[in-house]
């Protein structure tokens, strides 16, 4: 792996005036995921979207530095937390937002079928009753709901196929896709998760190639290819569509479900998501601490092929 993607990378998607946000995107090379700042230009008001809560699945230890990294970026750019979001329950990292609720004082939100993903994980955990997001999110968004960053409208768009409850945020020209898309010259996500769907994907990811054109189109990950080695993660609509390995105009559902499907029979489940779902089902809270102070994961064995 060459020195970019190994390193940290923040970049500024600026604002393209009036109804567009600025945006942040801060790469966390741990996991490859991109965390997102997203700001109204105007207010200052700001929104947090999918921010990593380091976590090392070696020595099962964690860190703060990549929240740190992004609460460092709103103070330096002076901006105010409006918003802790998350698109879904992420399966390659721990998410931060219990932390930056309590840091920040804003409001934690995500989809509004977080629970059915939860009653999915806590048949596999045997955990009937650990998982209660209406307890550890101040607000579950539903399909088509709206809400504001500053004076900017977000518009929350239903996104499964990788998880049953993906969202995507709407932000005037930008939108967070969380795990659909991949940069066009690495195609898409993974669906085979419990609860995951190749043809809800397909299905999801053509509702966000029908915004408009200019919108700039940003992914959850990036693991670089073979031919490109600097981390990327915005690309707009119509780079998508024209240029996306696995879903450019002109590709037909049925051969795109054979060939995502495929390939995810080859992958491996993420290193930390069977310790990454059982927090973030708990909004990035620990398990309650047992009589010795300390908090203990539980994790299924023999309940994945």
């Amino acid at each position: 792996m060459s020195e970019p993607l190994r390193s940290p990378v923040i970049r500024h998607s600026p604002s393209s005036g009036s109804g567009s946000p600025d945006v942040w995107g801060i790469y966390e090379p741990d996991t490859g995921s991109i965390q997102y700042v997203c700001a109204d230009p105007e207010t200052r008001q700001a929104a947090l979207i999918d921010v990593v809560w380091n976590f090392d699945p070696k020595n099962y230890r964690f860190s703060t530095d990549s929240m740190d990294q992004v609460l460092d970026l709103v103070r330096r750019n002076d901006l105010t937390v409006q918003w802790v979001l998350d698109t879904h329950p992420h399966a390659d990292h721990v998410m931060a937002s219990a932390h930056l609720r309590q840091r920040t004082g804003a409001p934690n939100a995500i989809g509004a079928r977080l629970p059915d993903i939860a009653r999915i994980w806590a048949d596999l955990y045997n955990l009937p009753d650990a998982f209660d997001p209406e307890r550890d999110f101040d607000h579950l968004f539903a399909d088509g709901e709206t809400f504001k960053i500053g004076n900017l409208p977000v518009t929350v768009m239903l996104s499964p196929g990788h998880t049953l409850g993906s969202i995507t945020y709407v932000c005037g020209d930008a939108a967070f896709v969380h795990d659909t898309l991949m940069q066009p010259d690495a195609g898409t996500s993974r669906s085979d998760f419990p609860g995951g769907n190749t043809e809800e994907l397909w299905d999801s990811i053509q509702a966000i190639l029908a915004l408009p054109p200019e919108t700039r189109l940003n992914v959850g990950h990036d693991y670089g290819t073979k031919d490109r080695d600097e981390p990327q993660w915005e690309a707009t609509v119509a780079e998508h569509r024209a240029n996306n390995i696995h879903v450019r105009d002109g590709t037909r559902r049925e051969d795109y479900v054979e060939r995502r499907r495929k390939r995810d029979a080859t992958l491996r489940l993420p290193d930390c998501i069977l310790a990454a779902l059982q927090i973030n089902l708990r909004g990035g809270r620990l398990p309650p601490a047992e009589d010795d102070g300390h908090s203990y994961l539980k994790l299924p064995v023999n309940r994945f092929d």
